[in-house]
């Protein structure tokens, strides 16, 4: 007699959409890298230094093994929690192995073309000003204000947002926006359609999937209570 035992399942398959950073590199020598990346840093909410990262080359054709090495030691020692490497037709998931990365292809993502230069707006020149942005954010671009950030336009999937102070979207909100990143926790959040990929203030944050179901695609005003993120309709 064979008696049959059904194994208890340990693991399951679920589909779940993460969000990554992209980190695009156009120079791989490791003492730029290491002051623009330490900025960079200094300068982000807590979200961006716990965000996966993939490493991306501009110009992967042009890249050697052992400054591609040396451009991932020093991002690793600046803490950049890296998870992949952009797989293309000069660097192959053999090549992420080498350097303890995954193998990731960008190419179903959505993104603005490596020849498209992002064109950001300029700092204002002293802190505490209001800049205003009437032209569309799109994929790619970052807006910074030492103030208040003021956007009469639609801001795209993969744009951010980065201000000081408020930030103000009267219309859609469909990539990032974080306001108080220099740790001002009265910062707030206006905009007119929420359908961010991240909302923060003051390093508190929330992604897409973690937005509230009933303030989803509608007119909202987030502000922040201690540790927690409030979300209000904007009457």
């Amino acid at each position: 007699m064979t008696v049959a035992f059904e194994e208890k399942a340990v693991l399951e398959f679920k589909g779940r959409m993460l969000m990554m950073t992209v980190l695009l590199l156009k120079d791989l020598d490791p003492n730029t890298l290491h002051r623009q990346v330490s900025q960079r840093l200094d300068e982000a909410a807590q979200w961006l230094r716990d965000a996966p990262v993939v490493v991306d080359l501009a110009d992967p054709g042009s890249a050697d093994q052992v400054g591609l090495m040396a451009a991932v030691d020093t991002l690793r020692g600046l803490g950049v929690n890296l998870v992949a490497l952009a797989r293309n037709e000069h660097l192959d998931s053999d090549t992420a192995a080498m350097l303890g990365l995954g193998s990731i292809s960008l190419a179903g993502g959505r993104d603005v073309p490596r020849s498209a230069e992002p064109a950001p707006a300029e700092q204002p020149a002293e802190p505490g000003h209001t800049l205003v942005i009437d032209q569309p954010v799109r994929s790619g671009q970052q807006i910074y204000s030492r103030g208040d950030l003021i956007v009469l336009a639609p801001v795209s999937t993969g744009a951010e947002l980065l201000a000081e102070g408020h930030i103000h979207v009267y219309n859609t909100l469909r990539g990032r926006a974080l306001a108080g990143v220099r740790g001002d926790q009265s910062a707030r959040i206006f905009c007119q359609k929420l359908d961010a990929e991240l909302v923060s203030i003051a390093g508190i944050y929330r992604v897409a999937e973690d937005l509230p179901e009933q303030h989803r695609k509608q007119a909202v005003h987030i502000t922040l209570d201690g540790d927690a993120m409030r979300f209000a309709d904007l009457k």
